[in-house]
């Protein structure tokens, strides 16, 4: 009987601390509106320039171009006869030439020297202003099987300083269809691919992020970002 009694008072002394632990735990504002649990607010900015650095260059595009240029050279015989001029094609005097062109055209962007000035912020919104982009002509070569070359008895072969004359040719023809290609907007979007899901695994919502270049590249810019590797 004594033992029983021991039990009831230890139970009530156990259902009164619990009472005393639930009505602690349930404090609330003036306002009768309950407290927000504070969180620790952490700066992801160092943690993600750490992580962006690692991408060094981050090929973005390759582009594989194939241009076929053609010169048609024809012999004309020119002059003045009583104060008339005259231009007559000569004939058998044609020479004509069309040479394939393979070029390989890369996009890359350099972020070893990202920094807090590529990071802009407002509110849950962020924007990440990419480095400027790189294009690199890593090759360019005249498909010397499929050359195809046509030259009048009366007239001599193209020398090799005039073949290459005209691949140089191909190549600066190639460089000016660049900025039509689109590779700039491939690079960012690719960009995008690459830097949308690591901001996500920070904490950042898909809808608040905004990558973009610092600027619009007309054609005068790209033909500046232009590098070779051959």
């Amino acid at each position: 009987m004594q033992t029983k009694k021991y039990l009831l008072l230890l139970l009530a002394v156990v259902v009164i601390g619990l009472v005393v632990v639930m009505c602690n735990s349930r404090v609330e504002h003036s306002d009768g509106s309950q407290p927000t649990p504070a969180v620790q607010g952490v700066d992801t900015v160092p943690l993600l320039i750490t992580q962006v650095q690692k991408c060094a260059k981050l090929y973005t595009a390759e582009y594989h171009v194939h241009k076929i240029v053609t010169h048609d050279d024809v012999l004309r015989l020119k002059g003045t006869v009583l104060k008339r001029g005259f231009d007559i094609k000569m004939p058998f005097g044609d020479r004509k030439v069309a040479i394939p062109i393979d070029a390989k055209l890369k996009a890359y962007i350099d972020f070893s020297s990202f920094s807090e000035d590529n990071i802009e912020r407002q509110g849950k919104k962020i924007t990440i202003v990419l480095p400027d982009p790189q294009v690199t002509m890593t090759s360019s070569k005249i498909d010397q099987k499929n050359v195809k070359e046509y030259v009048s008895l009366t007239r001599a072969h193209f020398s090799d300083a005039e073949l290459a004359d005209f691949q140089q040719q191909g190549r600066e023809a190639i460089i000016a269809d660049i900025p039509q290609m689109g590779i700039i907007e491939t690079a960012q979007a690719n960009a995008a691919k690459v830097l949308v899901p690591m901001l996500m695994e920070l904490g950042y919502d898909e809808a608040d992020i905004t990558i973009a270049f610092r600027k619009h590249y007309g054609p005068n810019d790209i033909m500046k970002l232009l590098r070779y590797e051959d």
